[in-house]
């Protein structure tokens, strides 16, 4: 199958954000329809409504469908969900607004688990207003935790810094309680395993981030360094992942050392994504772990030049490709790493399991 079959799914987010502003910038390139098959979700009049502000770009044609299952290949689809006539307030949050963004994400969601998407990226939303619309998550990565099989691994990631998570959403009062040893060991795991099937690593090095300020000063400034950091590290190690630290972040980042890792954990969410936001102001934010592929831009909703036409795309346009590549090295790791003796064609065509096979004896000496 020809990969811009790839059908990709996209939601609107808030609508008095700069959403669809990026989504139509990243979209106007024809050639984006020969890597995938774009599908958006949300409201046509929104859309138009943005689209007449960009004067700088090609118009686009989009091909009205009821789900992504009638998306048309080499066109750029759109499912229309949410109220009609919704106001666009541009730069304001609104629990309408809101409501619209819920819509698009609950019916992408939909298509995503009948199997008619093979991704979804998702526009940026104001979580304040999320909440007031009666959104019971903290944030897209708790949401497509709960609808999905798998454990959620936030994952900021470009082409100079993969930064992972072990908290995301909670307050940094509550950081330290919720750090476990056997919860990081877990999350190793995990991030080895997705630096493998999802972005090609053979074997990820992994640089774990410190707590505390100097790593702790061996215990002057804090102990979960050597009472939880460290023997997560050890124990991870022991059990097969190259995994390094606990390190100090200023010492990581400023250094230049994160260059020499093939992904860093960090505790805490201003710890990780202010290096890799300074580092890397295009890069996507990836939900690892679960059995569906979710990205989006690494920005929010962006208030302050919503409507403006200058919002810049290119977050948006990477977590396209990141969406497009992940589904592509995902699948390609389940080919290379199936057993090969599983099933295979015998003298007849038919397949047989190990377990059938009879085997030549082995004379004894």
């Amino acid at each position: 199958m020809s990969d811009n079959w790839l059908k990709i799914g996209i939601t609107q987010g808030d609508t008095n954000g700069v959403g669809w502003e990026v989504t139509l910038k990243a979209l106007s390139n024809p050639m984006l329809c020969e890597l995938c098959t774009p599908v958006v979700y949300g409201s046509k009049q929104v859309a138009d409504l943005y689209a007449k502000g960009l004067t700088d770009i090609e118009p686009i044609n989009f091909y009205i469908c009821a789900s992504a299952a009638d998306a048309r290949r080499g066109s750029v689809n759109l499912v229309e969900c949410g109220e009609r006539g919704v106001k666009v307030e541009p730069g304001v949050a609104s629990e309408a607004a809101a409501r619209a963004a819920v819509a698009a994400l609950d019916r992408a969601t939909e298509d995503l688990a009948a199997g008619d998407l093979d991704a979804v990226v998702t526009a940026p939303i104001n979580k304040e207003s999320m909440q007031a619309a009666g959104f019971p998550y903290t944030g897209h990565t708790e949401y497509f935790a709960a609808k999905s099989e798998g454990e959620a691994t936030m994952i900021m990631c470009s082409e100079v810094l993969r930064v992972a998570l072990a908290t995301v959403h909670i307050p940094v009062e509550r950081v330290a309680a919720s750090l476990s040893k056997d919860a990081l060991v877990e999350q190793l795991k995990a991030l080895r395993q997705t630096l493998k099937q999802d972005f090609g690593v053979v074997e990820p090095r992994i640089a774990v981030l410190a707590l505390n300020p100097h790593a702790g000063d061996g215990g002057l400034l804090g102990t979960e360094e050597n009472d939880i950091i460290r023997p997560a590290v050890v124990e991870a190690y022991e059990g097969g992942v190259l995994a390094f630290g606990p390190m100090s972040a200023d010492g990581l980042f400023a250094s230049g050392a994160y260059a020499k890792y093939d992904a860093v954990l960090a505790m805490y969410h201003d710890q990780g994504l202010t290096p890799f936001k300074t580092l890397s102001p295009d890069g996507v934010n990836f939900t690892a772990g679960l059995d569906v592929v979710r990205t989006s831009p690494d920005h929010g909703v962006a208030y302050d030049i919503a409507g403006k036409g200058v919002a810049d795309e290119q977050s948006m346009r990477n977590a396209i490709y990141a969406a497009i590549d992940i589904v592509r090295r995902r699948r390609a790791y389940e080919r290379w790493s199936r057993n090969p003796l599983e099933h295979f064609e015998r003298e007849k065509g038919k397949d047989v399991s190990v377990k059938d096979l009879k085997l030549p004896e082995v004379p004894e000496e």
